[in-house]
Parts: structure tokens; C-alpha cells; sequence
């Protein structure tokens, strides 16, 4: 059996047991298993298990990924998106989709804290659906506004993809997150931009005016100061050299446990939730990483990456074109797999074949362009059909709002996906510009 042609079976190993709804990391270990097998036996497979288990969860750098999701947890227990819409909806209710906008805003400020897609979709539209259904919205834009607000939980730092990108590809995490907060801005005001067109170009979507009681602005920033403080404290001290990401992340569910112990939302079965879904998700994508990293190793002794990144330097191809090739690909993969699973599995093959090719920019700048390119490729993927994670979670909550419904709605927020990341596509500076202000 060739390398290929072996390539090709483990590939299909995998996709075959997906679609039993099989485990991801239990299709990417059964599948690399096989395949490692096939090539050097089962004693060496043992060996590599061995080894690379505990070199993989021994890692620190692996650390910071529990203590962004706890500090995401203790953020949702705490009731803190309910004084983030509030005081959003009272700064841009007065506006036709006001409230759609706020909802956005919510999304992103949250994502902030949170550094999870699927858990800033869930968390806003437990408190900001009821309220756009109660002053007309439509179950279409408000579905699909809650489902693309949630990408901002990844896009906006911290962000768990981009940690684990990190990780892969051995780059400065502070950095990573520095180069995506522009993308990230650019992506809230984007999608707003796309509801204000959305409900003017598509009437009875939205009402005319957004009849909302008088918010107490003082109260609101009050309600609000908590979260702007955390995130002050988080990336002021990551960037201020006071403290690493991993010790940022720590100090950051620290005051985010106090903020909800604050506001008096902490009771002891939601602090003990907070651990055990922790546990769940940390144990979920280290369960990940080694399934992944069985494949690609399987991958790796195929000769099959260094095969097709030798072929695509010779086609001759403009970097850009490969690049966005590389692009394309993720979006279609986005539709049957989630983003954690996406980066782990492809990121070591398309990593090496992105590093070779000549764009005038510095391997460190070049790595990490590409990783903000893939953030915000994934982040498509949790709209786009026919799966749509966010889009399953939102419309999951809105039991009377048919998800075609959310699919069609979800399109305006696409086009403005499509035109940030050719954006950043062409024109790196966007987010490589801030990195002139961080530190080694």
C-alpha cells in the first residue's frame, strides 16, 4: 500500500466514524492507530503512546486552556452578561436593530472573558433572545444575530483556538492575542454594520423603533465595571510583563469568581458546575490533541504532507493564491467538524507548507497572520450549513424558530465574514500593525 493510498484509508477511517457520530477524538485515535500500525506494528504504536501521552498533558504551556475555560465558567455563573446587554441595549436601543446591535456588542465583550464560541452564543441569547422577541424581532435575524455574535467568544481575546495554535505551532500566545484584537473589532462592527443594512434593505425583521425602558446609564456602567476591570487586569498585567498568559489566565478566574461572588449570582452548585464543566471540556480537548496527534504522526510517516507540500511549491502558484486555497478548505471542513478539531488535525500539515512560502513578511509575522487568518475561517465554519455549531446552539433555544429560518438569516453575517478576512488576506498590517507595541 502506498503512502497515498494509505493516507486516503486513514482519512476515510476517520470520516466513516464521524458520521456514526462517533467521538472526534476517538475517530482521529482509531484512525491514527490504524495507520501507525500498518507502518511499524503494534510495540512501536505502544511505545508512542507511552511517550507522547505524558509529554503531550505534561505540558504547562497545555495549562492555560482549563483556567480560560474556568474563567469562561465563572463569567456565565455569574450573571455577568445580564449587566453587559443591559447596558448595551441602553446605549444602542434608540437605533432601528438596536437591540440586535447590542446583542453583538454583548457577544464580544463577553467573548473577552470567555474565550469560547459556543459558550458566548449560549450564554447572551439565554438573556438577550427573550428581549428581542418581546419588542418584534423576527426569530430569523434574532437567531442568527446570537449565533454570529458568538463567533466574537474566539475572535476576541482570550480565545482557546488561538491557544492551541500557539501550542502547535510553538508562537508567543501574548502576540497571538495582540495581533487579533483589530480582526476582532473589525468583526463587531461588521456585523452590526450588517444588521443596520439588513433590517433597512429586508423590512419586518425588526420594529421601527425599539420601545425600551429608560436604562439608568450610571447603574449600567456600574453593572459593566467588573468585566472592563478584568480585562484590564488579565492583558494589562500579560502585556505589561507582569505576569505570562498561563499566570494571567489564573489571576483572571480568580477576579472573575470574585466578580461573581460580588454580584451575589455564585451559589455552591453553581461553583461546583464551573469545575466539573471545566473538567469536561479540558478532558474533551486533551482527549483531542491525542487522537491528533496520533494522525498526524500516522500522516507523517505516510511522507504524504512533504509530498503535497512539495507539490504545491512547484505548481508555481502566487503564495496568496495558495494561501486562500488553504482558506477555502477550512470553510468546507468547518462544515462537518468542529474548530478544535479542525486546528489540531490540519495545522501540523499546513503549518510547514504556509512557513515556506515568500510573502515579504518575518517567519514570526508570517505565523502568526495565518493564524489569525485560520481563527477567523473556523469561526465561519460555526455558521455556515450544514452544521453550524453556533447556529445549532442558538436555534436549540428558540424552539419555535425553524432552523432554516436561522440558516437564511445567517447569511448577511457571512458576506461580512468574507469581506474582514480578504481584508486581513490582503493587507497583513491589519493585525500585524499592533505587534510594534508588544514586548519579547
Amino acid at each position: 500500500m502506498t503512502g497515498i493510498t494509505l493516507a486516503v484509508v486513514v482519512f476515510a477511517i476517520m470520516l466513516f466514524l464521524m458520521a456514526i457520530r462517533i467521538p472526534i477524538a476517538a475517530c482521529m485515535f482509531t484512525a491514527g492507530a490504524f495507520g501507525y500500525v500498518v507502518q511499524t506494528g503494534w510495540l512501536p504504536l505502544a511505545n508512542f503512546l507511552n511517550s507522547q501521552t505524558y509529554a503531550r498533558f505534561a505540558s504547562y504551556d497545555l495549562s492555560v486552556i482549563p483556567l480560560f475555560i474556568l474563567m469562561g465558567h465563572f463569567a456565565t455563573q455569574g450573571g455577568l452578561s445580564r449587566a453587559l446587554f443591559q447596558f448595551a441595549a441602553g446605549a444602542l436601543g434608540r437605533f432601528k436593530g438596536g437591540l440586535a446591535m447590542a446583542s453583538v456588542f454583548a457577544c464580544a465583550a463577553f467573548g473577552a472573558i470567555c474565550g469560547s464560541s459556543v459558550a458566548t452564543a449560549a450564554t447572551v441569547t439565554s438573556v438577550a433572545l427573550p428581549e428581542m422577541k418581546r419588542h418584534g424581532y423576527s426569530g430569523r435575524l434574532a437567531t442568527a444575530t446570537l449565533a454570529a455574535g458568538g463567533t466574537l467568544g474566539i475572535l476576541i481575546p482570550p480565545s482557546v483556538v488561538l491557544v492551541i495554535y500557539a501550542i502547535l505551532t510553538e508562537q508567543n500566545i501574548a502576540k497571538l492575542f495582540a495581533a487579533a484584537m483589530i480582526p476582532g473589532i473589525i468583526a463587531m462592527v461588521g456585523y452590526m454594520l450588517a444588521i443596520a443594512i439588513y433590517v433597512r434593505l429586508v423590512p419586518g425583521h425588526a420594529p421601527e423603533h425599539d420601545e425600551i425602558a429608560k436604562t439608568n446609564m450610571t447603574e449600567a456602567l456600574i453593572g459593566v465595571g467588573p468585566i472592563a476591570l478584568i480585562f484590564l487586569i488579565v492583558f494589562g498585567g500579560i502585556y505589561g510583563g507582569f505576569f505570562t498568559p498561563t499566570e494571567g489566565a489564573g489571576v483572571g478566574a480568580f477576579c472573575t469568581f470574585i466578580a461573581a461572588l460580588a454580584k451575589r449570582e455564585m451559589t455552591w452548585a453553581k461553583f461546583k458546575t464551573c469545575f466539573y464543566a471545566t473538567a469536561e471540556s479540558s478532558a474533551m480537548i486533551f482527549m483531542i490533541f491525542l487522537g491528533a496527534d496520533l494522525m498526524n504522526s500516522a500522516l507523517a510517516l505516510t511522507q504524504v504532507p512533504n509530498q503535497l507540500a512539495a507539490a504545491v511549491g512547484g505548481m508555481g502558484l502566487p503564495p496568496l493564491a495558495v494561501i486562500g486555497a488553504i482558506l477555502i478548505f477550512y470553510v468546507v471542513l468547518g462544515c462537518v467538524m468542529d474548530e478544535l478539531s479542525m486546528i489540531l488535525l490540519t495545522i501540523p500539515i499546513f503549518f510547514p507548507m504556509v512557513m515556506g512560502l515568500k510573502l515579504g513578511l518575518t517567519p514570526e509575522h508570517q505565523a502568526i497572520w495565518f493564524g489569525i487568518l485560520v481563527l477567523m475561517v473556523v469561526g465561519v465554519g460555526m455558521l455556515a450549513p450544514p452544521v453550524g455549531l453556533n447556529v445549532y446552539v442558538v436555534n436549540s433555544m428558540a424552539k419555535d424558530v425553524p432552523i432554516s429560518e436561522s440558516y437564511r438569516g445567517v447569511v448577511p453575517f457571512l458576506v461580512s465574514d468574507f469581506l474582514r478576512t480578504t481584508l486581513v488576506l490582503f493587507f497583513p498590517a491589519i493585525a500585524l500593525w499592533i505587534l510594534q507595541f508588544v514586548g519579547k
